[in-house]
């Protein structure tokens, strides 16, 4: 089956200049509400939901029911990352779940890749495809023209807290051009892992226009709190 955009409904672009999307996964999860709506109330857009199944990535964490919790009760667009394994088989749940924003890995999507795609965009939920530090560029460009959003790992997925690594970073630059030249200027291009203030200047450099922070947002004492570590990733 050849690539075609003609496959796929088309989602509305997102007009913001830089999104900002706190990942739960440095949250405090028995207050996890009251931990989100402190984001939105400080500017960030979206809530970046990590999924994990043990399998793909070396930890396990929320599932679909957690974004139908957290559906009824934030305003933030729900931004689920699925690190798993057989994505095909799970994202009907998570779109109807309500996620605004379902992304899975190339690493784990196969031969089911145009299907992934297609089920998510049809749905009328952003499409987001994903690739793991030492994936390279060339693994996805062929889905870049049908995508909504492309996240680029900055750590290897699985754990929160890891360094920053610039060498994965600059495959932003890579897909920026990708996005480019076949005229897809509404892509997002989300970089997750490591981020804080300096890493982002970084990244945006690169092109990033769409920013994935765990400690940095939920567990930023030494950075002058919350507010300000949200307002430095807008900036």
């Amino acid at each position: 089956m050849g690539i075609s955009g003609e496959l796929f409904k088309s989602v509305g672009g997102i007009e913001y200049k830089n999104i900002v999307s706190p990942s739960v996964l440095s949250a405090d999860f028995a207050n996890l509400e009251d931990e989100i709506k402190k984001t939105e109330a400080f500017g960030a857009q979206w809530c970046h939901i990590d999924v994990m199944d043990g399998h793909f990535v070396p930890n396990i964490t929320i599932g679909a029911p957690v974004v139908k919790s957290l559906k009824e009760k934030v305003n933030a667009k729900l931004d689920s990352h699925l690190m798993i394994e057989n994505p095909i088989k799970y994202i009907p749940d998570f779109i109807n779940a309500g996620s605004d924003i379902v992304t899975f890995h190339i690493e784990t999507s196969g031969d089911t890749t145009l299907d992934c795609i297609r089920i998510i965009k049809n749905a009328g939920v952003l499409a987001g495809i994903s690739i793991k530090p030492k994936t390279p560029v060339s693994e996805i460009e062929k889905y870049i023209p049908l995508v909504d959003m492309v996240l680029v790992m900055t750590v290897e997925p699985g754990f929160s807290g890891q360094k920053f690594m610039e060498d994965a970073a600059k495959k932003v630059k890579t897909v920026c051009d990708i996005a480019q030249n076949t005229a897809h200027s509404k892509l997002i291009i989300q970089v997750d892992g490591g981020i804080n203030n300096e890493t982002a200047k970084i990244c945006k450099e690169y092109g990033a226009n769409c920013f994935v922070a765990g400690n940095y947002v939920y567990k930023n004492s030494e950075s002058g709190g919350m507010k300000s570590a949200i307002e430095s990733l807008l900036g």
